[in-house]
Formats: structure tokens, C-alpha cells, sequence
């Protein structure tokens, strides 16, 4: 990599323009297309955790119309079921004297407590009919033991009984994993999470999520999940317009053309090219086609 005149190397100048206002440059190289690898996971987007629901997250549905634009570019998509008998060990009621939200201690740790909801085959528990996933392949439903919670889609709570997912996409060699759905501080955490601990690369596309955030379980989970490796993306980076080499090329032109008319290095206003050679600024024209 050769070195501007200013001694930088043209990634690093192109880093560097963040600080001048050209963030657009640096998130360009993160680009990602998803390949036949890879699989989209639609984490409990149900009925219960709308408005209107018996558990309802903030701004739940507002991810219906985020998901429906990312799943023309998987191959490969997975939906999971919150599917809780009636008198599940995680609902309030299911203990006398306590309350929504409350903590209790069980054998395989501590459970929060919640409002009965997702109860099998109830409309509450039913996918929100808005989601438009034709290449859906599999439903996979958890929390259907009585005695047993289970938010991540691979593990219950007892950290010893798996749901088969892992087994799943493994034997159908996927190995990249994009987590989206509801919510993002339970349900999506705890599956990134394991997802990590099986081996599989990880993505919790955020903007495609929402969070309970009940007493900072929000920055805990994202603590947890960035601890495991899980890697923290926006949908724009899979529903990018422009491959990540023309995004790359449009704003390295647009800083060109910056460092030109301020008397910067490129040599000629008609071509913008640096003094090793490389295009950084074409014409109008060119540099948006």
C-alpha cells in the first residue's frame, strides 16, 4: 500500500475523514452480502410482543417492515416461537404472591418473572401476519416445558437441553448467523450469545431489534453479546444500494474533490488523481455512475 504525500496510506486517509464529516466512508467497507451460508433468524415477532399483546415491547412492530426488506437477500431463514403452556414456571401467576417483572429463584438460576403470554396456540402466540417471509424453512418454538424457561433459540435456560438448531444448521453448512426480532435484551441476546458458543459468526442487525430494557438488561446484554463476539450491525449494511467497492470509490471521489478545492493534494481538478497514481476523484459524471 503506497503512501500519500502527506504520509498517510489512502485507508488510513480514508478512516480519517469520519472526523472530517465523511463517516459514510468508513462504514462503506462493511458492507455485507450474505451468501448461501448464511441464514436470517426472525427472533419471536409475535403477536404477544406488539401493542395489544400480553407482553408488549416499545416499537415492536415497527421491525416488521425492516425485516421484510432483509429477507429477499437470504437463502436461508429461520423463525422462532415463544410457546408457553398455561402455568409456565416463568409467569407471575405461576407464583403466588409475586408480581410481573419480580424475580424468583429456580433450580437452574435466577427467572425473571412475566405476564403470562405466548400461551400455545392462543392468537397471542401467533406470528405477526404483516411479516412477509416466503423462504421461511423452519419454525423453531421454545419455552414449551413447563418447568423450563428458554429465550435463546439453541439452549433452554438449564444450559443443558438444546432446542436442535445448532445440529440444524450445521448439518446444512450455515455458518453465519443474522439475528434480528424481539427482544433484543432476552430473546435475540441469550440466542446470539449461545449462537457464539456453537461456533457459528454472529450478527445482531439492531435497528431490526427492540429492547425490553428492564432495570439496564439492555447494556448488559450488549455487554454480553460484544464479550462473545457477536457483532453489532444496522440493516444498511445488508441492504446497501451499492456494492462496498463503489461506495468505497464514491466517497474516496468526494474526498478527492474536498482536499482539490481546498488546495489539497490531488494535482488535477479535471482528473483528481493522487501523486502515486491512484483515482481518487473522476468526473461528475463518472464518479456517480
Amino acid at each position: 500500500m503506497q503512501p500519500t504525500s502527506f504520509g498517510l496510506s489512502r485507508r488510513s486517509f480514508l478512516a480519517s475523514g469520519a472526523a472530517l464529516g465523511f463517516a459514510g466512508a468508513a462504514r462503506a467497507a462493511d458492507t455485507i452480502k450474505p451468501n448461501a451460508k448464511a441464514a436470517l433468524i426472525v427472533t419471536d415477532v409475535q403477536n404477544c410482543f406488539v401493542d395489544g399483546g400480553t407482553l408488549p415491547v416499545k416499537g415492536g412492530a415497527d421491525i416488521v417492515p425492516i425485516i421484510n426488506k432483509l429477507a429477499p437477500a437470504f437463502l436461508n431463514i429461520v423463525i422462532t416461537q415463544d410457546w408457553h403452556t398455561p402455568g409456565h414456571v416463568s409467569f407471575a401467576s405461576a407464583h403466588p404472591g409475586k408480581k410481573p417483572f419480580e424475580t424468583t429463584q429456580l433450580p437452574y438460576g435466577t427467572q425473571v418473572l412475566w405476564p403470562d403470554h405466548c400461551i400455545q396456540g392462543s392468537e397471542d402466540a401467533a406470528v405477526l401476519k404483516d411479516l412477509k417471509l416466503p423462504k421461511a424453512e423452519l419454525i423453531i418454538r421454545k419455552g414449551y416445558h413447563t418447568h423450563t424457561d428458554s429465550y435463546s433459540a439453541f439452549m433452554e435456560a438449564d444450559g443443558k437441553t438444546v432446542t436442535g438448531l445448532s445440529g440444524y444448521f450445521k448439518e446444512r453448512g450455515i455458518d453465519t448467523l443474522f439475528l434480528t426480532g424481539l427482544a433484543t435484551d432476552f430473546c435475540v441476546a441469550w440466542s446470539a450469545v449461545d449462537a457464539r458458543k456453537f461456533g457459528f459468526t454472529t450478527y445482531v442487525i439492531e435497528d431490526a431489534t427492540r429492547a425490553i430494557d428492564l432495570n439496564g438488561s439492555l447494556a448488559a446484554a450488549w455487554k454480553q453479546m460484544t464479550d462473545a463476539g457477536v457483532k453489532r450491525i444496522q440493516s444498511s449494511t445488508t441492504l446497501g444500494s451499492m456494492s462496498a467497492g463503489r461506495r468505497m470509490r464514491r466517497a474516496s471521489s468526494s474526498m478527492g474533490c474536498w482536499w482539490s478545492r481546498t488546495g489539497g493534494s490531488p494535482t488535477s481538478e479535471r482528473t483528481k488523481a493522487w501523486p502515486d497514481g491512484t483515482r481518487a476523484c473522476r468526473s461528475r459524471r463518472s464518479a456517480t455512475g
